[in-house]
């Protein structure tokens, strides 16, 4: 099966939550109207596209069937894909590594598959012919390392650990260190999901970067933060805290099967101006794909 035919299968909950919904209404509307157009914008915002979002997607839509003189209520559908894709086209999709080697650091909350999206990157990585080493920097939860260790396994990558309880700052000068030594092309930081504080938390984070630009200066460097897609606007709250200390550069949705509200893809885009990288559809290795905003839009609406 084709990642376009699992994206299909994945987003069977959001299909019904936007794209049925949507054809619903424009077959009980006989012409275009306001009513239209406000039905429209509530299956929007109840699927958690988010209601500044709707509202501007709406409005823009609005104009466009006015500037076209577009009268079937059959046509709107299409324009609505072109506005969708409109959003999710503005930021840059692809990660940013092209230095040897690059850094990767995850960040994410507990539960939102962290390391399982650390292992399916490094596997992503590594097919594509890069040489990948893993540090193991969360210390702090108990089985983090152990799983991590696993999922670099499964992924046939190097990983550099220390104990559990270790310093993390620690964990990522050695794994610096390694994948120098071992000509790796990409270096993928594991990071705590929550320490005592959100104060604790984000100085471990600043302190992880302050040893990878000094170890690895100059290099490409990505924050990539995980986010559940099932949590819906909580995932929004999530990347706006993180986003307070560190520069998020992209975004893991992962658990999009398991949602009706796939919406937030648009959400996150929209409001937060940060571009969606990686999409996850199931608990499988290859279930984890490079996001592509016109592919995701047609598996929602095709």
């Amino acid at each position: 099966m084709s990642f376009f035919e699992k994206l299909k299968q994945g987003l069977q909950k959001t299909r019904k939550g936007i794209t049925e919904r949507i054809d619903q209404v424009l077959v009980s509307f006989g012409k275009i109207d306001e009513e239209l157009f406000e039905e429209l914008e509530e299956v929007l915002i109840t699927s958690d596209v988010g209601v500044e979002t709707s509202i501007k997607i709406i409005s823009d839509l609005r104009k466009a069937v006015k500037e076209k003189k577009v009268t079937n209520p059959q046509n709107i559908r299409e324009m609505l894909k072109y506005e969708l894709k409109k959003i999710l086209n503005k930021g840059e999709n692809r990660l940013n590594i092209s230095t040897s080697p690059s850094a990767i650091i995850v960040l994410g909350v507990n539960g939102v598959g962290k390391t399982t999206s650390i292992g399916k990157i490094a596997s992503l990585l590594r097919k594509e012919g890069k040489k990948v080493v893993i540090a193991a920097a969360d210390t702090f939860r108990a089985a983090a390392i152990d799983q991590l260790e696993i999922w670099a396994n499964r992924a046939e990558v190097d990983i550099i650990k220390h104990n559990e309880g270790a310093d993390p700052g620690a964990v990522v000068y050695d794994a610096i260190k390694a994948a120098k030594a071992r000509n790796a092309d990409v270096l993928i930081c594991d990071t705590a999901g929550r320490l005592h504080t959100k104060k604790n938390l984000m100085e471990e984070l600043k302190k992880i970067h302050r040893i990878i630009d000094r170890e690895l200066e100059g290099a490409d460097k990505e924050n990539l933060l995980v986010l559940d897609a099932t949590t819906g606007q909580n995932a929004i709250s999530q990347a706006k805290t993180f986003s307070e200390f560190v520069n998020v550069s992209g975004i893991v949705l992962t658990k999009l099967d398991g949602t009706a509200k796939g919406g937030i893809v648009i959400a996150i885009e929209s409001e937060l101006g940060i571009p969606v990288k990686l999409i996850g559809v199931g608990e499988k290795m290859d279930d984890l794909q490079w996001f592509n905003p016109d592919e995701f839009i047609d598996a929602l609406m095709e």
